[in-house]
């Protein structure tokens, strides 16, 4: 056996002393305790009892321990800790997390923090809101999940992520739309009413930053979702917001994820493409990472 007692203290030590040259202590914790009640079906309390030697000690099967081994091998070969779970919390909702899409940042639950905040009329209200290259889905789902009564519409391309947003959306029993759709597309979807938001959280990380990447994103994550070609780095960008002029209500808002390096780049690209009221926003860790700019129509509407 490759651990000296099949106690959950003796699981403790095999976790810490293989993967502390990786992660901090504070994360192998968090980790340990996740995967120990996620496979042993535990509530906080018989995780926290389990350890104390009394008779709710916890003493694991033979394929119990090989579970746990190979989920230590995966980290060690920078897997995601979200996609051996398989699942992340976006929110306050629990989704599917895996291979097919991003996994969900901190920052854009802080880009919905925004959006939601700043809708004046409140959450009965019947907004029309769509979620350009929508991934996982954790925006839009967000979005439905914070106003009930809005119209939510996921546009995404990749038909894998298709498949996630799917299951995500029969998870969460959220009623969004999904729509197969290419933000670079020459044929932006129809729409009898316009939008209110558009959110996008697009493609945005030059190919030259890749050495910059830590392995776990390098090796899992989709590259279709997080790299553009140097020499044309706002290419999502200018075309969602081109195409954005023509979807939005009057007064109706773009929202954007952006990289911190490129703050006055987008400030400038919004107000090239006729939005007012522009605002940058950072984020919890100071970096400049959510921009916003607002429609107004033309003299000719």
């Amino acid at each position: 056996m490759f651990l000296q007692q099949n106690t959950i203290n003796g699981l403790r030590i095999y976790f810490f002393s293989s993967l502390i040259d990786q992660f901090s202590e504070t994360e192998i914790k968090l980790m340990f305790k996740t995967f120990v009640m996620d496979r042993m079906s535990m509530s906080d309390t018989d995780f926290m009892l389990s350890g104390r030697g009394s008779g709710a000690e916890v003493r694991f099967s033979e394929s119990e321990l090989l579970h746990f081994r190979s989920i230590v091998k995966r980290l060690k070969d920078n897997e995601p800790f979200q996609y051996i779970l398989g699942r992340t919390e976006f929110y306050g909702l629990e989704l599917m997390c895996d291979y097919r899409a991003l996994i969900p940042r901190p920052e854009t639950e802080e880009l919905v923090y925004w959006i939601v905040s700043s809708m004046e009329k409140g959450r009965n209200e019947e907004y029309n809101m769509v979620d350009v290259c929508s991934g996982s889905g954790c925006i839009a789902l967000a979005l439905k999940s914070a106003l009930p009564n809005a119209k939510v519409e996921a546009w995404e391309l990749s038909e894998e992520a298709i498949e996630l947003l799917h299951e995500n959306r029969d998870l969460t029993e959220l009623g969004i739309s999904i729509i197969t759709m290419d933000a670079l597309s020459d044929s932006y979807p129809e729409s009898t009413e316009r939008y209110d938001v558009i959110v996008s959280n697009p493609p945005y990380i030059p190919n030259s930053e890749r050495s910059m990447m830590e392995a776990n994103v390098l090796e899992f994550e989709p590259d279709l979702a997080l790299f553009v070609d140097d020499d044309d780095p706002f290419i999502f960008y200018n075309k969602i917001a081109s195409e954005s002029k023509g979807l939005l209500a009057e007064h109706g808002w773009l929202y954007f994820e952006i990289h911190e390096d490129f703050e006055e780049e987008m400030e400038e690209l919004l107000r090239d493409h006729g939005f007012v009221n522009i605002e940058l926003r950072k984020d919890l860790q100071e970096r400049s990472r959510m921009i916003r700019g607002q429609r107004v129509p033309s003299q000719h509407e």
